[in-house]
Formats: structure tokens, sequence, C-alpha cells
């Protein structure tokens, strides 16, 4: 029995696994690594994927944020250019006023000026009571008239305020003390002022009384008979008595 020939053919079958196995042992070298190459790639892949998203979305961010920036800048234009027109037309307006102002402050200026010559010269003309006060009131309102840091308003309400002074004095009775002169003869006298209509005068004893005679512009006596009418007058005038009716000349009427 012949066993020994086995021994070189057990030899040459593990020639051949072992050739047969090397291949596949560098196949699975290289396969592994190209797994790993394969996963590295897709790594990196994903991480700049995952930074580009994350970029994306800061993009995304901006451009949403560049656009609601532009929206309300644009209306902030629209607005702001609806303001400046706003303000452009007020200012043309304030210079139209402006203008109308100066215009009406040189006519208000021109008629305060005429009406208070005509104030002057009415004062002049009319019966001579509170001579010193009245002319003191005119002289008064044309300097401040013809002040130029006093407001159009201010001189307006003055000279309104003396006309209306003036007025009142049409509708009232006044008893005041004065100094006259009678024929040459200073008195000091009652003055009783009966609206516009007349001034009488009476010494303070109540013995003599007169009254002012538009037609000669002077002081005259009157007759005796006005006496107690004149003095009774001045007692109502004055409170002291009841009102009740009394006769007392006015004089002649200045042609």
């Amino acid at each position: 029995m012949r066993t020994r020939p086995a021994a070189p053919f057990a030899l040459a079958a593990a020639l051949v696994v072992t050739i047969a196995v090397a291949p596949r042992a560098q196949e699975a070298k290289n396969l592994g690594e190209t797994v790993d190459e394969t996963v590295g790639t897709h790594q990196e892949t994903q991480k700049k994927q995952d930074e580009w998203a994350a970029e994306q979305a800061a993009l995304v961010a901006r451009y949403r944020t560049a656009k609601a920036n532009v929206a309300y800048l644009e209306k902030r234009e629209s607005f702001e250019q609806s303001e400046v027109a706003a303000l452009e037309a007020n200012i043309l307006e304030l210079e139209r006023r402006l203008l109308e102002s100066t215009r009406l402050d040189e006519s208000l200026q021109d008629t305060l000026n005429a009406v208070v010559g005509r104030l002057e010269s009415f004062v002049a003309r009319d019966l001579p009571f509170l001579l010193e006060e009245r002319n003191a009131r005119v002289a008064a309102i044309k300097d401040e008239v013809a002040r130029p840091d006093v407001t159009g308003a201010e001189k307006l309400r003055r000279v309104l305020e003396a006309l209306q002074v003036e007025a009142n004095y049409g509708s009232t009775v006044e008893v005041y003390q004065e100094q006259m002169t009678l024929g040459g003869e200073s008195i000091f006298a009652d003055m009783l002022r009966i609206g516009r209509v007349s001034v009488y005068w009476r010494t303070p004893d109540g013995k003599r009384v007169g009254e002012y005679d538009r037609a000669t512009d002077t002081w005259v006596e009157l007759d005796g008979k006005y006496v107690r009418p004149v003095n009774m007058t001045v007692e109502m005038a004055t409170r002291v008595r009841p009102t009740e009716i009394v006769e007392l000349p006015i004089g002649r009427i200045q042609p």
C-alpha cells in the first residue's frame, strides 16, 4: 500500500488556496478603502451641503430683510415726498399771507392815521368838556399808532377803545369840576355835561349858572330863572335828588 504520493498533492492545494485568497484579500482591502473614501466623500459632501444650506438660509434672511427695508424706504420716501409737498404748499401759503399781511398792515396804518386825524379834529370841534383828558388820550393814540414796534392789531384795539370812550359820552350824564373863562373872568365851576347835547356850569355856591354856546364857541351866563333847574339837574346827576323833569336851554344850533 502506497501512501506517500499524497504529500505533493496537498502542497499544491495549499498553494492554490493561498494564490486564490491573496487576490480576494486585496480586493477586500481595495473595497474597504473605496467604501471609506466614499463615506468620507459623502460626509464631506453632506458637510458642504449643510454649510451651503446654512449660507442659503442666511442669504434668504438677508434678502427678505433687504426687501423689507426697500419696501419701508419706498414707503418712507413716498411719505416724506408727501410731507415735503405739504410743507412747500404751507410755505407758499405763508408767503402769500405774509405779503397779504404786509399789504393789509400798510392799508390799516393809513386807515388808522386817517381815523385818528378825524378823531382829533372831532374833539377839537366838540363841546369843550374834559378837554385835557381827551386831548391827552388822542395824543397817546397818535404816538402809539406811529410806533413801528406795535402790531397792527394792538393799534386797532387802542383806536377802537378811544372811539368807544368818545361814543359813550353821548349817552351819559356827568358832573365834574373845572376852571373856565367867562368874559375874561376865570371861574372854578361845577360842570354838568348832558350827553353831547350841552354843557352847563354853576358856581360852587349855586347862585350863578350858564352853558356853553355852540354858536359863539364861548361860555355864557344864563338868566336867573335857570339857576334852580341847573342846580336840580346837578343834584340828580350826582344822585342826591330823585330824577324828575326839568327845563333847560340847549342854546343855539351852530350854523
